[in-house]
């Protein structure tokens, strides 16, 4: 994988640890309202995300028939003011998570992804073939890497609101 995309992963997770370790269970689990993800639903979501994109770059890289598509600008995924509703696949659990827990599960999804990206023999086929996105549309594999950390910056922002609703100190 490009080092570009590599430190950019690493800086946007990096980023997203420092936001939940200062907080303690409870504020983690913490809803701001009932129509809304507590930050450890927000996390556990994003690790879903990171495990579900591991599956459609193996299934994409599998596919015969697959084509070339234009590369997308993720402007779209960082405007919070546009909002989405996330595939079944990706919500997360109703359940209480420890903030170490979720930190292991991050580290333990993140490991997954650089792991299979590092068994790709060809990478030039992460550019060639393309899957469709839930938001996105027809987005090269590649990109499916890409969007991992603009989506947790999405998120990340997302987080930094639900602290100051929830009062947290810094």
């Amino acid at each position: 994988m490009n080092q570009l995309i590599n430190d950019h992963l690493c800086e946007t997770r990096n980023n997203l640890v420092e936001e939940i370790k200062v907080l303690s269970n409870t504020q983690f689990n913490a809803k701001p309202d009932a129509n809304n993800w507590s930050i450890a639903q927000i996390c556990h979501h994003l690790i879903l995300v990171e495990e579900s994109t591991v599956k459609v770059i193996a299934w994409g890289i599998k596919q015969v028939d697959n084509k070339q598509t234009e590369r997308k600008n993720f402007d779209i995924i960082v405007d919070r003011t546009k909002k989405f509703t996330a595939p079944k696949i990706v919500e997360p659990a109703e359940d209480f998570f420890t903030v170490q827990q979720i930190i292991e599960l991050l580290e333990d999804s993140r490991k997954k992804l650089t792991t299979y990206l590092d068994t790709i023999e060809d990478k030039s086929l992460l550019a060639e073939k393309s899957v469709k996105h839930p938001v996105l549309g027809e987005l090269p594999l590649d990109q499916w890497v890409e969007q991992i950390y603009f989506h947790e910056q999405r998120h990340i922002g997302q987080i930094k609101e639900i602290k100051a609703f929830i009062k947290v100190e810094h």
